[in-house]
């Protein structure tokens, strides 16, 4: 099984969309046997899909992630557990053990209707990567 984790400094990035690194790890036997940052080179959501298919990965653990990428993952073959924040090593632990914390109905909801040049994340839960929070 191949598992891709968003990933910025260690952490899971919130925003999906605009993911510049995964973080890919092999699992065998229920054990990580290694991982590699890989760069994204900064697409949309369907590039990131296609990306994720052609690294052969089978679950993403994400933050915030909007309705098309949801689709486009799926049709890539992805299941994706978002709205996971903290440390990219500790949840893959997690979810190997069966304690990964997630929310099953995670949206940007932004993404349903439009796509604007210029979005900043603001109020739906990026901990402060994509916009201030006081």
């Amino acid at each position: 099984m191949r598992i891709a984790v968003t990933y910025a400094d260690g952490e899971i990035f919130q925003h999906f969309g605009h993911s510049q690194q995964f973080k890919v790890y092999e699992v065998e036997n229920g054990s990580v046997v290694s991982s590699q940052v890989v760069d994204t080179n900064g697409s949309g959501h369907g590039a990131l899909a296609g990306l994720l298919g052609s690294l052969n990965v089978n679950m993403l653990i994400c933050g915030g992630i909007g309705g098309g990428a949801q689709i486009a993952l799926a049709e890539a073959g992805v299941v994706v557990y978002g709205g996971v924040t903290g440390d990219a090593d500790l949840a893959v632990a997690d979810f190997l053990a069966g304690n990964l914390a997630f929310n099953p109905n995670v949206r940007c909801s932004h993404h349903d209707h439009h796509h604007g040049e210029g979005h900043t994340c603001g109020d739906h839960g990026c901990g402060g990567h994509c916009g201030g929070h006081e």
